[in-house]
């Protein structure tokens, strides 16, 4: 038998790669970007990195000695055209720029986009400046993110927080509960409600709630997937996820 060499043709067009870093104990984030991402012409690649329990400050700020060496393991070698770091309250406690920096490193070509600064961002976009602040956690890290909205000139109008210590707590947080929940919830005079955390699963109820309490609703998840398709270039323009796609 002889045997033949035979040179493939290799792709000659790259479509956007996105890098997708997610806290090992989350199971929301991931399938939440896949649901969109099926519908887009781009590729998403996700590495996992160690977090800690409970969900301190300290555990936030501890989880971020490890970003470099996750995202070097995010096609070692090859570019990347965004990398998205998963971890709301872990981005404000820690600061975006400090996680961009370390991000960069591994990946220096790389846009970086966090929850955190998307949700800033996707506020903007509507023109909002009154909001409701919803958290799963703990009250110091609770108080933490309405901080981070108020230096950045946003008036809370309300506060509603779970008091869950455990990420993998708030992993398993009842949709059907958590859509009554932030229905009975009074919003009076928010002009947007924002939902923190990777790890709720608030995505599929959106549009639901906005038309329940004919209210703005934005979340960590869809804010994060929005932003990330600004700077992909992707049409961000997606039905069933929320007015923030119109």
């Amino acid at each position: 038998m002889d045997s033949k060499v035979i040179k493939p043709e290799f792709i000659k067009k790259i479509i956007p790669r996105v890098g997708l870093i997610v806290l090992s104990t989350d199971v929301m984030i991931e399938k939440d970007f896949l649901k969109v991402f099926n519908n887009i012409t781009a590729d998403l690649f996700v590495n996992r990195i160690t977090n800690y329990n409970p969900v301190t400050a300290e555990n936030l700020k501890k989880m971020t000695n490890k970003i470099t060496s996750v995202t070097e393991n995010i096609l070692p070698g090859e570019k990347v055209d965004c990398v998205v770091y998963g971890c709301t309250s872990g981005t404000i406690v820690s600061g975006y720029d400090n996680i961009k920096k370390k991000i960069n490193l591994a990946k220096p070509e790389a846009s970086v986009t966090a929850p955190s600064t998307a949700a800033l961002n996707a506020l903007k976009k509507k023109n909002i400046k009154k909001i409701s602040v919803v958290t799963p956690y703990i009250k110091s890290v609770n108080d933490d993110v309405v901080n981070f909205f108020k230096s950045n000139n946003f008036e809370i109008t309300s506060n509603t927080y779970f008091d869950i210590k455990s990420d993998v707590d708030i992993g398993r947080v009842d949709q059907d509960k958590l859509f009554e929940i932030l229905s009975n919830i009074d919003h009076k005079d928010a002009e947007a409600l924002f939902v923190s955390c990777t790890s709720l699963p608030v995505l599929n109820i959106i549009e639901k709630l906005e038309k329940k309490l004919n209210l703005i609703v934005l979340s960590s998840n869809q804010a994060l997937i929005w932003e990330t398709l600004e700077k992909i270039n992707r049409n961000n323009s997606i039905k069933g996820y929320g007015s923030l796609f119109y």
